[in-house]
């Protein structure tokens, strides 16, 4: 039998679309065993995958968080590094008002965690966020006394009493910030023997027996263990902060910064900052 050129390419359409219908049952079968897998596993890197971050991260990743944020931050920046070998996460901890002025003042960031929505407001008003931010965690103030409560402090109102040395967070700073909602909510006024640029600096001054009290979030009364006692207030529900978190424009690692956020956001980054003492958003 004579074959034509109409047949020889009626079979060459055949055998393309049988390759095609191959390739095509070869790709959902991957699909199928890659959505299992992530599925069932509770990895950071996993995790970054399942939420659209990239698979593979190389390189620095330069976060600017808030002070309060330190030691959570610095136990996620472990975890993130072994979820994904050769990467190197650096951080730079602060007030949320200073490190929003350096990233508009053009200081190199893939990502920027404020303690607060109206210190992130001032880097997504410039135009420096490169998606909306969302937040991730809240915080909520707590009274930080000498071990033992010496004072005998137990509230706010007690703060404003003669004869005690009082520190605040200064009122640009998100904890200070806080401080004075919950102050002016109560009718209250305090002249603090010191303003501190971030909730850090404030503790300190405790720690080092250089004052009474300070008014600090209550993560930062549980990361300092015993060196100082902490004292709930019921104005502080009065104050809780929210925490945003977004990614910076012109990132120098802009995959580093999805895959960093993603991890946060995840299940195991939650649990690591609630067992901080971190508030759910």
């Amino acid at each position: 039998m004579r074959r034509t050129p109409t047949t020889d390419r009626a079979r060459s359409r055949g055998v393309c679309a049988a390759a095609g219908g191959a390739a095509l049952l070869l790709a959902l079968a991957a699909c199928s065993s890659s959505s299992s897998d992530s599925s069932t596993s509770d990895t950071p890197s996993s995790a970054a995958s399942a939420s659209g971050a990239p698979k593979k991260v190389s390189g620095t990743v330069v976060v600017f968080a808030a002070a309060s944020l330190q030691e959570s931050f610095t136990a996620l920046g472990k975890d993130f590094q072994q979820a994904y070998p050769g990467t190197k996460v650096v951080f730079s901890f602060g007030g949320s008002d200073q490190l929003a002025a350096s990233i508009t003042g053009g200081a190199p960031a893939d990502v920027f965690a404020a303690a607060s929505p109206a210190t992130m407001k001032t880097v997504t008003d410039k135009g420096d966020a490169s998606a909306a931010p969302t937040d991730f965690v809240r915080n909520q103030l707590e009274i930080a006394t000498l071990p033992g409560n010496p004072k005998k402090i137990s509230s706010l109102k007690d703060l404003t009493g003669s004869g005690l040395s009082v520190v605040l967070c200064a009122k640009t700073v998100p904890c200070g910030a806080a401080a004075q909602t919950a102050l002016t909510a109560s009718g209250l006024k305090l002249t603090p023997k010191s303003y501190e640029q971030d909730v850090k600096s404030a503790l300190t001054k405790v720690e080092l027996k250089e004052a009474d009290a300070a008014v600090v979030y209550q993560t930062d009364v549980k990361s300092a263990g015993g060196k100082v006692q902490g004292v709930n207030f019921p104005e502080s529900a009065k104050a809780i902060n929210e925490y945003p978190i977004a990614p910076l424009k012109d990132a120098p690692n802009p995959d580093g910064a999805a895959a960093f956020i993603s991890l946060v956001k995840s299940a195991e980054g939650q649990k690591v900052l609630g067992q901080a003492g971190f508030l759910n958003p």
